[in-house]
């Protein structure tokens, strides 16, 4: 669908559910997100056991049990080969044919020092090799509008990216981010490399000022004033808060959309109603244009 490149993809993100709470209000939003017809929809994938069990089964039954084509993520951090092994071969045992093939963190969170398990892999480029080694995947990366916090060196980033395409991805979505001029410099960036690789740009709306600043500290995207200011405006007031985030995240998205992305991955945290507000707001500035 990215190489016929006749029109921008939609795409979701959930992660696996850990209670019986969790599992009923992801299961509302895949279903009130089912009937918007998104071309792929991804599940997050964590460094402890118990949560790599969880999106294994998550991803298999949204695989089985709705129209949705699921991607599931995968990570290296604290697994061997041979774990890493079985669980591609879940993936492919469950139908599931799509990988999003990542680094991952160490447990504890992005800031802690990466360190390659003793019998694992040293990166993401050796994980897409390894995916595409051992079944028909296709096969999607990570990339970074902000520098990678562990690096801060953008050229690098993109050197990366270019890397990772040679070892077989197909396609790249990026962290978080929330301006657009930082998004078409990565691209520029990775062009100059020679590297074609489709990068999906990824949008977090903002409905919670506490939420969406502690996830930008977590993945090194900054926040502009633009956002900011905005959003200060209105931060005694939660209802208002969501209603600029969702104007915010809708003007990202036809600035994107308009200057030529190849489509959009929503960061939902198993919820529909913005991810659902800006969708609907997308597609009636579209229908306008």
């Amino acid at each position: 669908m990215l190489a016929a490149g006749d029109r921008p993809l939609f795409s979701f993100e959930f992660f696996p559910p850990k209670d019986e709470i969790q599992q009923r209000q992801l299961w509302q939003a895949v279903r009130e997100l089912e009937s918007l017809g998104p071309d792929f929809v991804s599940v997050t994938y964590g460094a402890s056991g118990s949560t790599r069990e969880r999106t294994i089964t998550a991803t298999e039954a949204i695989s089985q049990h709705t129209t949705l084509r699921a991607m599931a993520h995968l990570t290296c951090a604290s697994q061997s080969r041979d774990q890493l092994r079985r669980v591609i071969g879940a993936y492919a045992a469950a139908g599931v044919h799509h990988v999003l093939a990542i680094r991952g963190d160490m447990p504890g969170g992005p800031r802690v020092p990466w360190e390659a398990h003793p019998e694992g892999l040293q990166n993401a480029t050796e994980l897409v090799a390894m995916v595409r080694e051992l079944g028909n995947f296709c096969v999607g990366v990570a990339a970074f509008p902000d520098a990678h916090p562990e690096r801060n060196d953008f050229d690098l980033d993109a050197q990366v990216l270019a890397a990772k395409a040679r070892a077989g991805a197909s396609f790249a979505i990026t962290q978080l981010f929330f301006t657009a001029d930082d998004y078409f410099a990565l691209v520029a960036r990775v062009r100059s490399l020679g590297c074609d690789i489709p990068i999906i740009p990824g949008i977090m709306p903002i409905t919670n000022v506490r939420q969406v600043t502690r996830f930008a500290e977590l993945s090194g995207a900054a926040l502009p004033r633009s956002v900011t200011d905005r959003i200060n405006e209105v931060a005694d007031d939660d209802n208002k808060v969501r209603r600029v985030g969702i104007m915010i995240g809708t003007e990202l998205a036809e600035e994107l959309l308009s200057r030529g992305a190849p489509g959009l991955h929503f960061f939902t945290q198993n919820r529909s109603r913005a991810t659902r507000e800006i969708y609907a707001n997308l597609h009636q500035v579209r229908r306008r244009a």
